[in-house]
């Protein structure tokens, strides 16, 4: 596989954390694909001064505000159609550290199967309802994965193999907000890719913004696992009923 990687940043109503991301990606030369999910400030007047500034900038606009979900699956899409091999995945809001997407690419060039993601380092910023929250999802991912392979399914800084990723895309529901990065990633799985966990720092900032909804988001993950263990569950019994070979097989269940 030739590594030919590139960048999708999903963005609402973050345009200046947006232009603070450049000052990482700028030195490194890589295509970025900023996608703006509908937002309703002034993110489009800066994207679009982006894009002016800086020639391997492209921006994709959403008119009606999807989800985070939604965005990423644009931008992977654009990415893919593009010839892209791979694409880093970070959000826009201040909580990545992009000062290690040079180890996310390092990393993803010498695994080019698998998918790099994000193993969050918090600091005491993190809200103590949100640690919780995500160590309850951790549980429900192993259980759907049957191991522990996938440290952290809810950070969105990763790198994903393009070919693969769009054919679960193409190939399932996927949820379109805060459930999409847990969900695509157990998914994958499935499919026999494997997860590479990289360490990397996560903070909350005091004067950052999050479009964590609480109980709609909640919910929506909720639901998400509900239809994951459900979709584990079938796999397990199919094959244990000896109607398919083994884990290869297991896969091509949708």
């Amino acid at each position: 596989m030739t590594f030919q990687p590139c960048i999708v940043v999903p963005v609402y109503n973050h345009g200046a954390g947006a232009a603070k991301l450049m000052a990482f990606f700028a030195p490194i030369g890589l295509k970025v694909f900023f996608v703006n999910d509908g937002s309703t400030d002034d993110t489009r007047l800066r994207l679009a001064e982006i894009e002016t500034k800086y020639p391997l900038v492209n921006v994709i606009d959403r008119k009606k505000n999807g989800g985070k979900g939604a965005a990423v699956v644009t931008g992977l899409r654009a990415a893919h159609a593009a010839g892209f091999s791979h694409a880093l995945q970070i959000d826009a809001d201040g909580q990545h550290d992009a000062r290690d997407v040079p180890k996310f690419f390092t990393l993803a060039e010498e695994n080019p199967n698998a998918v790099i993601a994000g193993k969050p380092e918090f600091d005491a910023s993190i809200p103590t309802g949100r640690l919780i929250g995500r160590y309850l999802t951790h549980i429900w991912v192993w259980i759907e994965t049957l191991s522990f392979t996938i440290r952290d399914s809810m950070c969105g800084f990763r790198v994903y193999p393009l070919d693969p990723a769009i054919r679960v895309i193409e190939g399932a529901r996927l949820g379109h907000r805060m459930d999409f990065d847990p969900e695509i990633l157990v998914r994958l799985h499935w499919e026999g890719i494997r997860i590479l966990p990289l360490p990397t720092r996560v903070i909350y900032p005091e004067d950052g913004t999050s479009h964590f909804r609480l109980w709609l988001d909640n919910w929506l993950i909720t639901r998400m696992h509900i239809r994951l263990v459900f979709g584990m569950l079938w796999r397990v019994i199919l094959l244990r009923a000896g109607r398919f070979g083994g884990q290869d097989d297991l896969r091509k269940v949708s």
